[in-house]
C-alpha cells in the first residue's frame, strides 16, 4: 500500500471514528428511553394509573438515566387492550463537524409489537 492510499485510509478510519463516538451518547440515551418507558408502563396497574403519575414516573427515572433529549409531556400515552402503551418519537441532532451535522429520529414504545 502507497503512502497516499494509507494516507485516505487512515482519514476514513477516523472520520468513521469521529462519527462512531459522537453517536454513541445518543443510541445510549435511547435505550434508556425505551427501558425507562417499558419500566413505567409495566409498573402501573391499567385500572387506576393516571396520565399524570405516569408522566410523574417517567420523569423521575429520566432524572436517574440523565434522559434530557424528550419530556414527560411529549409522551403519549393509551390504553390499548387494558395495557398501558407509552410512545416516545424525538429527532436527535448530532454536530460533527463545523456545520455538518447527523439528525437520528427515535421511535421508542412498550407496546410489545413496537417497531
Amino acid at each position: 500500500m502507497s503512502i497516499i492510499g494509507m494516507a485516505l485510509s487512515a482519514v476514513l478510519m477516523g472520520a468513521a471514528l469521529l462519527v462512531f463516538l459522537k453517536v454513541v451518547p445518543a443510541v445510549s440515551e435511547y435505550m434508556g428511553v425505551r427501558r425507562a418507558i417499558s419500566a413505567v408502563a409495566s409498573g402501573a396497574d391499567p385500572t387506576t394509573a393516571t396520565v399524570s403519575q405516569l408522566r410523574d414516573a417517567f420523569t423521575k427515572r429520566a432524572r436517574i438515566d440523565d434522559i434530557t433529549s424528550i419530556g414527560a409531556s411529549e409522551l403519549d400515552i393509551t390504553k390499548e387492550d387494558g395495557k398501558i402503551v407509552i410512545t416516545a418519537s424525538y429527532s436527535r441532532k448530532i454536530p460533527l463537524v463545523s456545520n455538518v451535522s447527523l439528525l437520528i429520529d427515535f421511535y421508542a414504545t412498550s407496546a410489545p409489537t413496537g417497531r
